[in-house]
């Protein structure tokens, strides 16, 4: 027995995070349902001259009996019924208190519920939301872990080790029991879904409002990048918006058909938002807009039905650079609404799963290696350093930076809104702002309904308590 952990699954992923163990000098052994596929993973492995080594294995038998005990096993496989398979393949072949650790997205209820029916048969279990994409699982991902605190002693030092780094700090921590680590991840999927989402509103407001190219625009977002936006997502739409398609030299960005998909991480990210009653319009309206593009028929039914919108701005918000500007600051504070949204979200399940999870931690793992790593992560891992139970846009910091860019958020959705430019996650950021900056809302309307239909009862204002009723409750 010569490896120091077994890993199952040599796709894109799981090939990508074996040659980082084997990078950072530990001995692999992997296992796949495609016996070509490890055996290229364990050539290039060869190929690359790593410190450690990648032992090819043919069955999960074969695996586990390279493994030194006690053993630990990565899964990178497909979130779902594949985890379970694996599982069941693994529990005759391994002794108890072996550690299975579940590394691809897993939804955190079935971590849970694998959590409890582990440790029940004596086994020890850990699910691990890893961040970055191939890229990032192969130099450095951000990782999320989430189960014992004991099991995670036991596998600490090589996930650090093969971990994004920020200023020489790994981006690789552990937030509490059972589903904790997937669920941040989960959160952190459904930000990425916003992020990514408002970026396409803007390039549409430039290809469409502004008339602007593909390499103009990428060139805006460049510049961007160099300010409060810069981030991953920001840097790579600069540089992809700018590339030609190798086949008909033009833009690539314009060749690329208008439908979006989604693995369900983000979807997951609102169910849970709403299961946990905390408002997160922003991701929610991120994943709506995915849905309807994947309904291009449809859409252009209704293009035929209704006629193209007027989308071109002219000098709605003044002249281009005026545009730019607004748009700039309307990306500033709709990234500000949508953090605070998934840190609300965070807020609402630790409590309610008794997680205790350190969000300042949270901001600090996200600052490399990750999707939707950005300069924004340092502030927002400071202000929550000082003061967990702050409401984000309320911090000082962040209250200042929405004073100064929400003008340009409310002017440009209001564009939007004017000339038929699809704006639903800037929106959705904006009355979300709106909502929390009002004293006096309009849900006392909603209650008289509600107690007029459904004797709900309500408060009132002059005076304490609840469970009063309007003259038609007799």
């Amino acid at each position: 027995m010569t490896a120091d952990i077994g890993l199952v699954g040599a796709g894109v992923m799981g090939s990508a995070l074996a040659l980082n163990l084997a990078d950072n000098g530990y001995k692999v052994a992997v296992y796949g349902k495609s016996p070509h596929k490890v055996q290229t993973c364990a050539a290039a492995a060869k190929e690359q001259n790593l410190k450690g080594e990648i032992i090819p294995c043919a069955t999960s038998a074969e695996m586990v009996a390279h493994v030194r005990a006690p053993r630990p096993f990565l899964l990178l496989v497909p979130a779902g019924d594949a985890v379970d398979s694996v599982i069941a393949e693994l529990r005759p072949l391994i002794d108890k208190g072996d550690l299975i650790i579940d590394a691809g997205n897993g939804n955190f209820h079935n971590t849970r519920e694998r959590t409890k029916m582990l440790e029940a048969d004596g086994y020890a279990f850990l699910g691990l939301g890893v961040s970055g994409g191939s890229e990032g699982a192969r130099h450095g991902p951000a990782i999320m872990a989430g189960g014992s605190p004991a099991l995670w002693s036991r596998v600490e030092e090589p996930l650090k080790a093969i971990s994004a780094k920020h200023n020489g700090e790994a981006c690789c921590e552990w937030f509490g029991p059972d589903g904790a680590g997937h669920f941040v991840k989960t959160i952190h999927n459904g930000i990425e879904y916003a992020d990514m989402q408002m970026i396409a509103e803007a390039y549409g407001v430039m290809r469409d409002g502004l008339g602007m190219q593909a390499d103009e625009i990428g060139a805006v977002f460049q510049r961007w990048n160099e300010g409060p936006l810069g981030s991953f997502l920001i840097e790579i739409t600069g540089q992809t918006a700018q590339i030609a398609d190798p086949e008909t030299g033009k833009p690539l960005l314009d060749v690329i058909q208008d439908k979006a998909g989604q693995k369900g991480t983000g979807r997951w990210s609102v169910i849970e938002a709403q299961h946990l009653a905390a408002p997160a319009s922003t991701i929610e309206a991120a994943v709506v807009a995915r849905n309807i593009s994947s309904r291009k028929d449809a859409r252009e039914e209704m293009e035929a039905l209704f006629g193209a919108a007027p989308t071109e701005l002219g000098d709605a918000l003044g002249d281009r650079n005026t545009t730019l500007n607004a748009l700039e600051q309307a990306l500033i504070a709709g990234k500000i609404a949508c953090y605070a949204q998934g840190f609300e979200t965070f807020k609402a399940a630790s409590a309610t799963y008794e997680w205790g999870l350190d969000y300042a931690a949270i901001a600090r793992v996200w600052r490399a290696g990750c999707i939707i790593r950005s300069v924004f992560l340092d502030d927002i891992a400071r202000v929550l350093g000082e003061d967990s139970d702050a409401h984000l846009m309320a911090t000082p910091f962040f209250a200042d930076l929405m004073r100064d860019n929400q003008g340009g958020l409310r002017n440009t959705v209001a564009a939007c809104a004017t000339h038929g430019l699809p704006a639903p996650a800037l929106s959705a950021a904006l009355s979300y702002f709106d909502m929390y900056r009002t004293d006096r809302g309009t849900a006392n309307m909603v209650q008289i309904q509600r107690d007029f239909f459904g004797h709900h009862g309500f408060e009132r204002v002059d005076k304490d308590g609840g469970g009063y009723h309007g003259p038609w409750v007799v």
